[in-house]
């Protein structure tokens, strides 16, 4: 099966995902849902490039997006993905944990939410998002509307609740057209707008350097990145970091082969077991994207290693079992630097703030 196929298949899984969205929110299914099912049933716009496409000899797959304007229902949700109001107290919004700009996360051992309450788990980046098979470091959430379901009303994050976000932005001519070129009419509900944050962040893919270099262009990325990329094979990085994504399609135990190696490095999250409620599930995280690795430190769920260096040598002894010479980690680090890409000109913001409703 090709990975545009394999693609798409994830993309259906949204479908059925649909329907489960609904009774989450405990709320009847929006007129237009069958149509909504339809359109996010469709494939990400990919390139094959087919025979151009060396990447596949490789177990890193080449991102290679159509340059295709964001529709009405992608301008939606990046507006509210930038919009305070979807916060308790109006003070944060998605943005402020997954900047954009700084390769999709906020570079904080942990985020900062309402009321200045820290959490405990580092921020992954929204960047390529949409190839991850499932959403948060416990796979708890199945797609992307599901994973914007949480953070809204999680009283450490933006401390919300649903309806009265709903009724704020009931209260914006704004929205009323903007909810109306999305949808086709001006009914703002709380499975609309994580349904417009999904279709943002579908967007939000980054091809870099590194996959023009598997299209074919053997000087887009440098003779060290290129032995890193070897290296990186040869040492088995790519068991668990390899497809589109350079990661994010399983699970893996951290500390698989050697323990954590220091108080610093403990668990402080259950992981997977959060979901199976599985012993065996303890320390069991969802392997994360490689993809912008170089602009995301600190590392790791908990945010515990501040540099890419040792993030490599700690993933070496815990992960292979194994050292890693300082030549190779530098040659290794100068591949994952190659993985660096941007979000595309379209997907950044276009309009002014909108005005804060009136007081009431």
């Amino acid at each position: 099966m090709s990975w545009l196929r394999l693609v798409a298949s994830d993309r259906g899984k949204f479908a059925f995902a649909f329907a489960a969205t609904t009774l989450l929110l405990g709320c009847a299914e929006d007129p237009n849902a069958s149509a909504f099912r339809e359109r996010l049933a469709q494939p990400i716009p990919l390139q094959t490039h087919q025979d151009r496409d060396i990447s596949a000899r490789e177990p890193i797959r080449a991102l290679t997006p159509q340059s295709t304007e964001p529709n009405a229902l992608a301008r939606l949700g990046q507006r509210l993905f930038h919009d305070v109001r979807l916060s308790g107290d109006q003070s944060i919004s998605c943005a402020s944990c997954h900047d954009l700009a700084a390769g999709g996360a906020d570079g904080a051992r942990s985020s900062v939410g309402i009321d200045g309450q820290r959490g405990n788990i580092n921020a992954p980046t929204v960047l390529n998002a949409t190839f991850n098979f499932r959403q948060f470091w416990d796979g708890r959430a199945a797609n992307l509307a599901e994973q914007a379901l949480e953070p809204v009303t999680n009283p450490v994050e933006m401390g919300a609740q649903w309806p009265g976000v709903v009724e704020t932005l009931r209260t914006m001519p704004a929205y009323h057209s903007a909810f109306t070129l999305a949808f086709g009419d001006p009914n703002v509900s709380a499975l609309r707008i994580v349904t417009a944050l999904a279709e943002f962040e579908a967007t939000l893919v980054t091809p870099s350097d590194f996959d023009r270099f598997l299209l074919g262009d053997t000087h887009a990325i440098d003779s060290s990145a290129q032995r890193g990329y070897e290296l990186f094979k040869d040492y088995g990085c790519v068991a668990c970091h390899q497809g589109i994504n350079v990661g994010g399609n399983l699970f893996q135990k951290f500390g698989a082969l050697q323990a954590i190696p220091s108080a610093e490095h403990k668990r402080t999250d259950r992981g997977r077991a959060n979901v199976t409620e599985q012993a065996r599930d303890i320390g069991v995280f969802k392997v994360p994207s490689l993809r912008n690795v170089a602009l995301t430190a600190p590392y790791f769920h908990d945010g515990s290693v501040p540099d890419l260096g040792t993030a490599i040598r700690v993933m070496a002894a815990t992960q292979l079992g194994t050292g890693i010479p300082s030549s190779d980690v530098e040659a290794i680090e100068s591949f994952l630097n190659s993985l660096t890409g941007r979000p595309s000109e379209a997907t950044r913001v276009t309009s002014a703030p909108l005005a804060r409703s009136p007081a009431r």
